[in-house]
């Protein structure tokens, strides 16, 4: 078993593809052929040797200058012992032809990703991974659904600018961040089923100044108010029973300094009993959801949260294909490719 600082090195020679223009190769070296790369809807799950193919060599073909930016590299072990490194940050580029039928812009483009990678004697086994497809779907115009409660736009890394954790790990420092989440997931399932509002503490474990970075089609929340108006509250209003279904769903949490993160395939499982929530109805159905997280702590309380949830997939567990719906809406628009470069020389 390599240590976290390894495993943190092997992402870094992935990471450091997209610039050389060796990522299939890469690839190649750092996935165990067993590898299973679980990708956000539509591209679903994947053999490692399909990776690229399926889904970089797309992306590459749409944003020919891309560039991957990172903003938050963290590693460590779950609580059951298997060894994580998370990554989070954008994939930017000139948006020039089309990805997933979107409508290039021809303009500076940026989609969110969160992606964690399990290792194994030095390689990577497993692949959790959301691309914010709807955020590129925003920036072309050619989002078809309801609109954001929260604020769009480009999300930002950490405020104090050390999400690349580095430097020996501090066991100790990492697990109470990673507690401190623990608890505070544990205070917030309370609600709605245990009491109001207030069984949640959420000015215990939340600075008052928090911001919660949700996807594209929930969009940015300031401050608890914010968190509770533009997310929480509809939300909950919609799945009341959040927190209930514990059995069939999974959790890999793990800390780094002062960064924790949880990873899930899926991580949440309730029943869409009110309407409302992304403006879907109430179908009563029982969905599935994927959200891969981040937190950063500071002085004891959680000032930074990046969430990302495969908001696709819910739609499509509910029978709703956003992309269909998306090239219905625009059709009448010229498709193909823009002039790269575009300009004078």
């Amino acid at each position: 078993m390599g240590s976290q600082a390894e495993n943190k090195a092997v992402v870094a020679r992935l990471r450091g593809a997209f610039a050389s223009g060796t990522l299939r190769a890469v690839l190649a070296e750092v996935l165990a052929p067993e590898a299973v790369v679980h990708m956000c809807h539509p591209f679903g799950d994947l053999a490692a040797a399909d990776w690229f193919d399926a889904c970089f060599d797309p992306l590459s073909a749409a944003l020919p200058d891309l560039e991957r930016r990172d903003w938050i590299v963290m590693a460590g072990p779950d609580g059951a012992g298997a060894d994580w490194v998370g990554c989070g940050g954008h994939y930017v580029g000139t948006f020039s032809a089309p990805f997933l039928d979107i409508p290039p812009t021809g303009q500076f483009a940026h989609m969110r990703f969160h992606e964690f990678y399990r290792f194994e004697a030095g390689r990577v086994v497993e692949v959790q991974a959301i691309w914010d497809i709807p955020e590129l779907m925003m920036q072309a115009g050619a989002w078809p659904l309801a609109p954001s409660l929260g604020r769009e736009g480009l999300v930002p890394g950490p405020a104090t600018l050390d999400g690349l954790v580095t430097g020996p790990r501090d066991a100790a420092r990492a697990q109470a961040s990673c507690d401190l989440i623990v608890d505070m997931l544990s205070h917030m399932t309370r609600h709605p089923s245990q009491g109001g509002p207030e069984v949640m503490e959420m000015a215990r474990f939340w600075h008052e100044s928090m911001t919660w970075y949700g996807p594209a089609g929930i969009g940015t929340c300031r401050g608890i108010r914010g968190f509770r108006n533009w997310h929480q509250i509809p939300f909950l209003r919609a799945m009341p029973d959040r927190g209930q279904h514990e059995a069939d769903v999974t959790h890999h949490f793990f800390g780094d300094g002062d960064y924790a993160a949880v990873t899930g395939w899926p991580n949440m499982k309730q029943a869409l009993t009110g309407g409302g929530w992304l403006g879907l109805p109430a179908t009563g159905q029982i969905i599935t959801l994927r959200s891969l997280d981040y937190w950063r702590v500071e002085d004891g309380k959680i000032a930074e949260n990046w969430v990302l949830v495969d908001l696709l997939d819910v739609h499509a567990q509910l029978g709703l294909d956003v992309l269909a719906r998306m090239r219905e809406m625009n059709k009448a628009r010229v498709p193909g490719a823009v002039p790269y470069p575009i300009g004078e020389p």
